[in-house]
């Protein structure tokens, strides 16, 4: 209950005396809280949040009043779907925005990989470029040469040339994939192979 002894928004709206120990006083204040409440009550009734609100840890009870009023905003403005629309929308945004990290870390790569190729030719035209099973292995490359990719032939298929490609960012000169903003500010920046 608020200390000017008006009701708090829940009781307001539901046009009771609030209570003491009213379980809505800390979460609904009684200018805000009447239009708050108001969808709540709509969608789930006030005795049903009451009773789940008192089996909530003390602590987790502002998260879950926060929860029930964003879906019941939620209900109301999509009476079918409710919050489920909302977090299909940002799944497939979160599919969408994956799909195109990895084709830039596949771009990334590739880059990496025709860049050095230039700077350090020699190497193509080695013998030891495939083994018997026609897998590239570590040996193919010469002892200075960066290991961007991982190529022991005991790492699982799961693994890509994009996780390496990560693992192998730091430290060698590379920009992580965190700094590059978009492919319009990505400057190439030759590996220095002094070190």
């Amino acid at each position: 209950m608020a200390s000017t002894g008006s009701p708090c928004g829940a009781c307001k709206f539901l046009r009771r005396k609030c209570a003491v120990d009213c379980i809505f006083a800390p979460y609904f204040n009684s200018e805000e809280g009447p239009s708050k409440f108001a969808a709540i009550h709509k969608v789930f009734g006030a005795s049903n949040v009451s009773k789940l609100l008192h089996n909530v840890p003390i602590d987790d009870r502002c998260d879950a009043v926060v929860t029930i009023s964003y879906e019941a905003q939620a209900r109301i403005k999509d009476p079918v779907f409710g919050c489920v629309a909302n977090i299909f929308a940002l799944q497939q945004q979160v599919a969408y925005l994956q799909s195109q990290l990895m084709q830039v870390k596949g771009q990334l790569a590739q880059s990496l990989m025709n860049s050095n190729n230039c700077y350090n030719p020699q190497w193509i035209n080695n013998n030891n470029m495939a083994s018997s099973s026609g897998q590239m292995t570590s040996s193919s490359f010469p002892a200075n040469y960066p290991n961007y990719i991982n190529l022991k032939s005991n790492s699982s298929p799961q693994s890509s040339s994009m996780e390496s490609v990560d693992h192998y960012s730091d430290g060698h000169g590379i920009m992580n994939m965190q700094d590059i903003q978009s492919l319009d500010q990505f400057v190439y920046q030759p590996y220095n192979t002094s070190s």
